[in-house]
């Protein structure tokens, strides 16, 4: 069947179906050999249409450009595009992907802490006070455990027994003596790494002022510990050599012994003091105790005794640093505090804390993302980005985790190089105290961060208006908040004084003035001890408890409530009016209509290109030619483009003709095709989602049409779009020959008019010769300008160029 010229298919930049991605309205899906049977694939031997590429010629650009949808695809949020405002789509897509990104980031950081802690710890410290604290002393009568000590005695008979034993304990329970490998172990279990340390503090005599009249019988004088105040000369015995260990009694600097300052429940100490390390055997150390209990090692100068040891339990791959604290204040008797710090130095052993490495590599890289993403903002925003609660939280958080990041780097070398020294050298005091005071300050603040880290999420939910109530009534009552926490505070702190004052020689609860306060609060929670403050006044103590109770827990606290109350109120009254940014749920939805819209769509195109190859074939010579297709196809509606698109890819040799190879491969595409879209539609309508679609679809038919009819509907609106844009390309055309042909009428005319001027010139010739110029130069000129008539472009199916002009046309023509 040929082919007439003027059925030639025109070929058309068609932007709208250019840019449409895999998925979007004119594609149909990708077959079984995951193709687009709409997609023209380039090859070597044949090619179908030239579209316009604009970043083709400048390989710049193009990287500029992939740049910049990479930096947009990794780091764009709701503050950094402009246009998310006019795009509700773009917004919500923006919102899900900053929020799912970010549970992630939470997720790690989570595991990241709970691989730091465990319920072992907590058991492991427990088993150790236990063993160390809470034994008593052998003998008859009531004896004391450490949490006892009150005087001297207590001290040295605590210190000679229960921790002596529970430290170097030389049998098992059927007194069997243990092994040389079994010993300098903690209940058999945990290992003492070096020597227990033993230091003590002390203040010089007459370091206080006695009053006048009592200067006569009272001559000696120890103040409370200061560092100004503390004795650092030498003391004992007159005799040196009754002492066994003469270092007890000789002061060392915290230089010198490289510790740290520490804290007791009277003061803080220096790092300083007399030092005794303790031999790892229980009768050396035993004798090595009563030593300095003979030669009284403690006076009344002394101000409190520390005893450091740190244990390492391989089992649970824990340390626990231990400082066992007596302090012996200016007012007489001990007052006993004990810290237990249970870390976990050594962090890689087991599988699981292989996990938690990775887990740290992926929380390195979030850190580094969100670095990124906040750079980009307070460039974008400078100062005014700060201005943001949540952004300023941003920062805070990156900053942290930088600083986690470097002290885990800094805990690893350091715990290495400790260990490397102990393991040469056992004999020595193992100072973990430094490690552990900032491995505890470490966790500490992962924990804050992992605190921050959850209150940030609110910044990601804030386009659900249930989900702003606790912000909005914050900031709304602040201004009542403040005003009211002002009064509070004027008759909190009058209560908290006048207990301290009234109870603080009698009353635990109330012995300092910050304790006082606490216990306040604890009362306004109904946690309190009314019989303490009724014994240590009975006219006072029910007259503070009452009014206190009165003024702040009736009329004070409910005033506050009352504010929050209202403020709430009005809060909830506003967003029942306002509608939430948009609704997760009614956005799922849409989207599983679009896809379930598209799938249908997609297998309609199917089995229309199905229909077309089937009735294409008019004259039935088992072929299909180029117009033959169009003709079916342009009857349902499909743009000349696509039809054409379609036509290349399958056929193979370029002849414009399918052949029965072609169609048969066609036809296997396509029912690949159909077979896929039709159990994902399946899949789809067997979702809870699509059954209530279903279900809602199918009420009240007289008032609303079928998801059915509506596809429909919009497929047609689709195609009148796609052919009014093929209608206007072609008046463009149109428009553009009829210039074309404007142009070469202008050039004809100067052409006669330069053989005329010619003409008249050349007077001197005959008429013969005069004929023959004329001839020559209009044969030239015509022969230019069909030339500049002729169309650019490759040939089409079905259209072949126009023979050459013969001369003789060419003089018909004029």
């Amino acid at each position: 069947m040929a082919i007439k010229k003027d059925a030639r298919p025109i070929s058309y930049n068609n932007s709208a179906f250019d840019d449409q991605t895999l998925g979007d309205k004119t594609s149909i899906g990708l077959s079984s050999a995951n193709s687009d049977v709409f997609v023209v694939q380039s090859n070597g031997k044949k090619s179908s249409y030239s579209h316009s590429e604009p970043y083709g010629s400048n390989p710049v650009a193009l990287q500029r450009g992939f740049g910049r949808s990479i930096l947009h695809a990794l780091w764009a949020t709701r503050q950094t595009e402009k246009d998310l405002g006019k795009d509700k789509d773009l917004y919500v897509k923006t919102t899900i992907r900053e929020l799912i990104i970010y549970l992630a980031f939470v997720s790690i950081l989570c595991i990241i802490t709970f691989g730091m802690a465990s319920s072992k710890t907590f058991y492991f410290t427990t088993v150790l006070r236990t063993i160390l604290t809470e034994r008593k002393v052998s003998g008859d009568g009531a004896q004391p455990a450490y949490d006892d000590i009150g005087s001297f005695d207590d001290f040295w008979a605590v210190m000679n027994e229960p921790v002596l034993k529970g430290l170097f304990n030389k049998k098992w329970y059927n007194n069997e003596n243990l092994t040389a490998d079994q010993s300098g172990y903690v209940l058999f279990e945990n290992k003492i790494l070096g020597l227990p340390r033993l230091r003590q503090l002390r203040v010089r005599n007459n370091s206080c002022v006695v009053h006048r009249k009592f200067q006569s019988s009272i001559r000696e004088c120890y103040a409370p510990y200061s560092s100004s105040k503390e004795d650092r000369n030498s003391y004992g015995p007159e005799n040196k050599k009754l002492l066994t260990t003469p270092s007890a009694w000789q002061h060392k600097t915290s230089s010198e012994l490289n510790g740290l300052s520490s804290s007791g429940l009277i003061s803080r100490y220096g790092g300083g003091g007399f030092v005794l390390d303790l031999t790892r055997d229980f009768d050396i150390a035993q004798s090595e105790i009563a030593n300095l209990k003979t030669n009284l090692w403690l006076d009344r100068g002394t101000r409190v005794v520390f005893l450091d040891f740190t244990l390492y339990n391989a089992n649970i791959n824990l340390f626990c640093q231990i400082k066992l604290t007596v302090e012996f204040p200016a007012a007489g008797g001990a007052i006993p505090s004990k810290t237990f710090s249970t870390v976990k130095l050594i962090r890689y052993v087991s599988t699981m804390d292989y996990f938690v490495l990775a887990c740290e590599i992926l929380f390195i890289i979030f850190t580094v993302y969100y670095t990124v993403e906040e750079v980009l903002e307070i460039t974008r925003f400078r100062l005014q980005y700060f201005k943001t609660i949540w952004n300023v939280l941003d920062v805070l958080i990156i900053c942290i985790s930088y600083v986690c990041i470097g002290f885990n780097v800094y805990r690893q070398v350091k715990v290495a190089d400790i260990l490397d020294e102990l393991l040469n050298d056992q004999s020595t005091f193992a100072d973990f105290e430094f490690l552990t005071y900032w491995q505890l300050q470490f966790n500490n603040i992962i924990a804050f961060t992992v605190f921050l880290a959850w209150i940030k999420i609110f910044k990601y939910v804030s386009f659900n208006k249930t989900m702003t109530q606790l912000s909005t009534t914050l900031s709304r009552c602040a201004k009542d908040v403040l005003g009211f926490s002002v009064m509070f505070m004027i008759v909190f702190l009058a209560y908290a004084q006048l207990g301290y004052l009234l109870f603080g020689t009698m009353v635990t609860d109330y012995k300092t003035f910050s304790t006082s306060i606490f216990t306040l609060f604890r009362i306004i929670l109904g946690d309190f001890d009314f019989d303490a403050i009724l014994d240590a006044h009975r006219i006072l103590g029910p007259i503070f408890f009452l009014t206190y109770v009165f003024f702040v827990f009736f009329v004070l606290l409910n005033m506050f409530l009352a504010i929050i109350n209202d403020t709430y109120a009005e809060v909830k009254n506003d967003m029942s009016t306002q509608e939430s940014e948009f609704e997760l749920g009614e956005y799922f939805k849409k989207s599983y209509g679009k896809v379930l819209e598209r799938l249908h769509f997609k297998r309609d195109r199917v089995i229309d290109i199905q229909e077309a190859l089937k009735n294409a074939d008019i004259n039935k010579d088992g072929v299909i030619e180029f117009e033959e297709w169009r003709r079916d196809l342009k009857a349902r509606g499909y743009t000349d483009t696509e039809i054409e698109n379609v036509f290349t890819r399958y056929d193979v040799d370029g002849d414009g003709v399918l052949r029965i190879g072609e169609q048969d491969t066609f036809k296997n595409d396509l029912s690949a095709q159909e077979n896929d879209l039709n159990k994902n539609i399946k899949g789809f309508k067997d979702g809870t989602q699509d059954r209530k679609l279903s279900r809602k679809s199918v009420q009240d038919n007289t008032n609303h049409i079928t998801f059915d009819e509506f596809s429909i509907l919009r497929q047609r609106m689709d195609r009148m779009e796609y052919s009014v844009g093929s209608i206007v390309s072609r008046i463009d055309d149109v428009l553009q020959k009829l210039e074309s042909m404007e142009k070469v009428k202008a050039k004809r005319r100067e052409a006669l008019t330069r053989i005329l001027n010619t003409m008249t010139n050349e007077n001197h010739l005959n008429e013969e010769h005069k004929q023959e110029r004329i001839e020559k130069m209009i044969r030239e000129e015509l022969l230019e300008n069909n030339f500049d008539r002729q169309t650019p472009g490759a040939p089409r199916y079905g259209y072949q160029s126009a023979p050459s002009a013969r001369p003789e046309q060419i003089d018909d023509e004029y």
